[in-house]
């Protein structure tokens, strides 16, 4: 979808001026583990733009003033380098509401004026016709200081997983035949996807994936004594077999690997009731 409207917006600048001038910024927001941050990675490789990919640990400094001048800084820059896109990660860890929560009673001065050189440089973007356009990601949307809000014109939910993807998370992670190297161990799965895709409700795609790999890991734990003995006998170790993976042994691993995002699922919805602009 980025893809097809930076391409259009690319091929047809006259058409986006005025009212119709293109949104420079967006919000992914949602439980970990959900590809908000794989969604970034997507835009990095298919859009044909510079691409800046931006952690607080880039921008923020403990020498005054250096915060706010490495923001100037990457407007710059993006500026500069347009088309281009900046992806600023983990958002709520940059732009927490300025004094309105207790975690923010007691926040430094530096960080205020970094957050406010922020948003001067957001209102730049909507105010020109540079071809630059943010990109953010937060866990915790509900922590977002209300200026930056207004500033991400398109907010977009990426929930959980649904029934099917799950399922085809699960082909993915666990196909038929999971390693078959002819010159090291094979390893087979036999499992009902559609069962597993009924009892992971809730799960992310994160959570899936450790599931898949902690079952994968079962079988060659119930060989490690033999591994051991094996140890000098390269050859001897790889003519091992495994035992395939069952519906059972994912079963038990998702008996004690519990979700991690479903915790604020309720939240997320309130706020998207509140907040969403799709």
């Amino acid at each position: 979808m980025i893809q097809v409207y930076d391409g259009i917006l690319l091929s047809y600048p006259q058409l986006f001026t005025g009212i119709l001038s293109p949104w420079k910024a967006l919000l992914l927001y949602g439980p970990p583990g959900t590809g908000k941050t794989l969604l970034a990675k997507a835009v990095a490789t298919e859009c044909k733009t510079t691409f800046f990919n931006i952690s607080a640990s880039t921008i923020v400094s403990k020498w005054r003033g250096d915060s706010e001048k490495l923001v100037r800084v990457l407007f710059e820059l993006a500026r500069f380098h347009a088309p281009s896109t900046i992806f600023l990660d983990e958002l709520d860890a940059i732009m927490s509401q300025r004094g309105g929560s207790s975690s923010t009673n007691n926040e430094h001065e530096g960080s205020r004026r970094m957050k406010t050189e922020l948003l001067v440089q957001l209102d730049g973007l909507a105010k020109s016709d540079d071809l630059v356009f943010l990109l953010a990601a937060s866990n915790l949307p509900w922590e977002l200081d209300h200026a930056m809000l207004r500033r991400l014109e398109k907010r977009v939910f990426v929930d959980l997983p649904t029934r099917e993807a799950r399922e085809a998370m699960f082909q993915q992670f666990l196909p038929p035949t999971v390693i078959h190297d002819p010159n090291g161990l094979i390893l087979y799965a036999d499992l009902d996807y559609k069962r597993l895709s009924q009892c992971t409700e809730g799960y992310s795609g994160a959570d899936i994936k450790l599931v898949c790999k902690e079952a994968a890991m079962n079988p060659v734990r119930k060989i490690f004594d033999i591994l051991e003995h094996y140890y000098e006998d390269v050859e001897g170790a790889h003519s091992i077999e495994l035992d395939s993976i069952t519906t059972a042994d994912v079963e038990k691993v998702l008996s004690t690997t519990k979700p991690s995002g479903r915790m604020y699922q309720d939240k997320y919805i309130q706020w998207q009731k509140e907040f969403e602009s799709v």
